[in-house]
């Protein structure tokens, strides 16, 4: 059987990180934890923590660190992510969030840090045009000459635009993205070389993508077995788009 990994996917909104989650996710067998989705099934059910977020998101900007560190350290410590480990989406996205999840992981390490380099322009045109069903999640893209009524074709629920899928806040989204997550490259390889209990070097490596066919991105071997452990930095690979 494939063993586990514990893997953080970074990127901006709209790099398709979601995509390439749920396909690692199914080749690892572990779960794929993305903090957007807890955060709006918070907002659906009404719960505490969504009344908080609802605003924020439909603003477009981005839940506090506190509020987010708690929602991951209590989404970590339940079973099914203790055991074969977990795909990571949507966190940490400031420095302060990387260096409590170091704290978090310190028992349990990261093995890989997976950075989706896709241009701002890109993701613009993709979450713009984006609609999702509010029923089961299921994406689709709008061409501009859809129906009225859109139904979505897994569970037959509404089709509609996310309320911060509009341009102006996805621009937010992007701007907060430039100046609060584009430096965790750095954050994170400092927070993890603090804590080395022994060697390890973390180089930047290259990552194949996940391809249409549902192909896994490749990562080396040595990478998984030799980086893993308690204390020793994570390798990052940069994964960059291509039209």
């Amino acid at each position: 059987m494939i063993p586990g990994a514990r893997l953080i996917i970074l990127g901006r909104q709209g790099a398709r990180n979601g995509t390439q989650c749920v396909r690692l996710a199914r080749h690892y067998v572990v779960p794929h934890i993305s903090t957007g989705d807890v955060l709006r099934a918070a907002v659906r059910e009404g719960t505490e923590l969504g009344q908080e977020v609802r605003e924020i998101l439909e603003s477009g900007g981005l839940v506090g660190d506190s509020t987010m560190i708690g929602v991951v350290r209590e989404r970590l410590a339940k079973p099914d992510a203790g055991t074969r480990g977990y795909i990571l989406d949507g966190f940490p996205r400031t420095v302060a969030q990387a260096e409590a999840l170091a704290e978090i992981t310190a028992q349990r390490p990261i093995h890989v840090v997976i950075d989706l380099d896709v241009p701002r322009e890109i993701v613009l045109e993709r979450i713009s045009s984006r609609r999702v069903c509010r029923d089961c999640g299921t994406n689709y893209t709008s061409t501009g000459s859809d129906a009225t009524t859109w139904i979505c074709d897994v569970c037959g629920g509404d089709v509609t635009q996310r309320d911060d899928d509009t341009p102006e806040a996805v621009n937010r989204r992007l701007d907060l993205y430039e100046t609060q997550t584009a430096p965790l490259d750095r954050a994170l390889r400092q927070s993890w070389a603090a804590r080395r209990r022994q060697r390890c070097r973390a180089p930047r490596q290259r990552v194949q993508a996940p391809d249409r066919r549902g192909g896994v991105a490749k990562m080396r071997a040595k990478s998984l077995s030799t980086c893993g452990h308690e204390g020793q930095a994570p390798p990052i690979g940069v994964v960059r788009y291509r039209r």
